[in-house]
């Protein structure tokens, strides 16, 4: 798998996801939904979506 993302709007995406899950656990929610949130905060692409899906649900992101 690829783990280095194409975008910067991805890469923005992964760390607002990771800071939220990290200093605001509590409003986080499953990982589906924080995912949907970025995607739409970012305007990230399906395939963006995509790639942000299996990062975060790759062995080493759990």
């Amino acid at each position: 798998m690829n783990t280095v993302p194409e975008s910067e709007d991805v890469r923005k995406a992964i760390k607002w996801i990771s800071d939220k899950k990290q200093y605001e656990p509590e409003d986080c929610g499953p990982i589906f939904d924080m995912i949907e949130k970025a995607s739409k905060r970012f305007d990230l692409s399906p395939k963006d979506e995509e790639f942000l899906f299996r990062f975060f649900s790759s062995p080493e992101q759990s």
